[in-house]
């Protein structure tokens, strides 16, 4: 079911984050351009404003009067119509203005030589300020007189915003233009990019659990992104083609075992009924077939036993036993069986005073009973088995040794295996079902520890059980 969820898409999420960090860098750009066409402009602008004023400079001449006066020459004066001015004397005197001006009574001018702005007849204006001088009389003895004049003159600056923003529009246009073309090749390519992805995709769509072929693209494995990815994909796509391979041929071996315990047990109950028998015959019968229930009953206890080890989710997360009361009660619990096979039980190198193993105490049960009890049955008469311990940096070991006839270096890598029986005729004789060691193994694995079988032939198996310290 999908109805509730929201599909977002990687494609999409890429594309819009590209776009706008576009958008973001046109913007700044834009803004940047702004900013340096304005500096640009306005500086032309004011070195032509100091030319200007340098010409209303150079109209200043000689007045020829007795007072050396100097006056504003208008004839080699030629200004813009719409630019202003105002020329004065270093006494105060206005030697002249433009006439489209009323003067700068009414504006704020500073002191110093420099360029401020005012506005004037709804006009933005850049207006200078210059202090200049000139030589009146420059002939006479002593190189004639120095006259100071004060010059303001100022010009209209709409032409230069309008420069400055045609500028700024064309870098907008451009950026924009810019922006359109490289969006679709940007989600072309992207598309293109994904497109590995999109093959990994349909091609683990097509797993299922009847069919488990699973052949990754060369372009997913060859793209760094996907790499990690597609093992991880082929690594639990194993595992789980295992793991359902398992389970069929766990629930076929079952199937099988109990159809043949079931059959014994059929053909116990018809070998009373098929003709008339004494009281002791039929006693005889029932024996044989409460006998036949009781394994198959065993049977389906250690598959159900299997089935809890070998669960996705611990039954008891955090359980701990002490080892050392556990094989002392297991091996008492064993010691008739034992006894009565003439083999002998001995505990050896224990730690003091006790050594915690991550196991449940009914769950190390399970595992020492299945150890020593394959070690009784495959050990002869007046043999020995030896159960040891020994502690090493962040591991226990627990090792079961018997002195039977050993296995087979052919069937040892098989007897972890579910219903695996390397002698058929001795383990039906024994009872053996072939899922002690398939549990062991199971409830080891599930705490994170290890197990291992070692066998010399004709001098006896070893047993080798590492649990990480509780």
């Amino acid at each position: 079911m999908t109805s509730g969820l929201t599909r977002t898409s990687i494609a999409f999420h890429l594309i819009t984050a590209v776009l706008l960090v576009e958008l973001a860098s046109a913007v700044l750009v834009i803004l940047l351009a702004w900013g340096y066409e304005r500096h640009a402009h306005f500086h032309s602008f004011d070195v032509m404003l100091r030319g200007r004023a340098d010409s209303v400079l150079g109209a200043v001449q000689d007045a020829e009067d007795l007072g050396d006066n100097v006056m504003l020459d208008l004839a080699d004066l030629h200004v813009p119509p719409e630019d202003i001015y105002e020329v004065w004397d270093g006494r105060g005197h206005l030697l002249g203005r433009s006439p489209n001006w009323p003067g700068s009574a009414g504006v704020d001018v500073p002191h110093e030589n420099g360029v401020f702005r005012f506005r004037f007849n709804d006009r933005g204006y850049r207006l200078l300020r210059l202090h200049g001088s000139r030589t009146v009389d420059p002939g006479e003895p002593g190189g004639g007189h120095l006259r100071f004049v004060t010059i303001l003159y100022g010009a209209p600056t709409d032409r230069v915003w309008r420069a400055v923003y045609a500028t700024v529009e064309f870098y907008a246009l451009g950026m924009l233009l810019l922006v359109l073309i490289t969006g679709p090749l940007i989600a072309w390519v992207l598309h293109r990019g994904l497109e590995p992805l999109r093959q990994l995709a349909a091609l683990a769509g097509n797993v299922s659990a009847d069919s488990w072929q699973f052949s990754p693209p060369a372009s997913a494995r060859e793209t760094a992104e996907l790499a990690p990815l597609t093992s991880a994909l082929e690594s639990v796509l194993y595992r789980l083609e295992r793991s359902f391979n398992q389970q069929r041929t766990f629930i076929s071996d079952a199937a099988h075992e109990l159809k043949t315990a079931v059959a014994v047990v059929k053909s116990s109950l018809q070998l009373v009924g098929m003709r008339q028998r004494t009281p002791e015959e039929y006693q005889a019968g029932n024996e044989r077939a409460l006998a036949d229930t009781e394994r198959v009953e065993e049977l389906v206890a250690k598959m159900l036993t299997l089935a809890r080890f070998e669960s996705a989710s611990p039954s008891a997360a955090g359980a701990t036993c002490n080892l050392n009361e556990c094989i002392s009660e297991t091996v008492s619990e064993l010691s008739t069986f034992a006894a009565m096979r003439q083999v002998e039980l001995a505990a050896f190198d224990l730690p003091a005073p006790s050594c915690f193993v991550p196991l449940s105490a009914e769950d190390c049960a399970v595992v020492l009973s299945n150890l020593l009890m394959n070690a009784i049955q495959h050990s002869p008469s007046e043999s020995q088995v030896d159960v040891r311990v020994s502690v090493q940096a962040g591991c226990v070991e627990l090792t079961v040794q018997d002195q039977g006839e050993g296995i087979d270096p052919a069937v040892l890598p098989h007897v972890f295996e579910r219903f695996f029986r390397g002698d058929p005729s001795r383990t039906r004789a024994t009872g053996g079902s072939g899922l002690g060691l398939a549990i062991c193994k199971a409830a080891v694995d599930k705490v994170g520890g290890a197990i291992a079988l070692s066998s010399e032939t004709g001098k006896g198996t070893t047993a080798t059980v590492r649990f990480p310290a509780a």
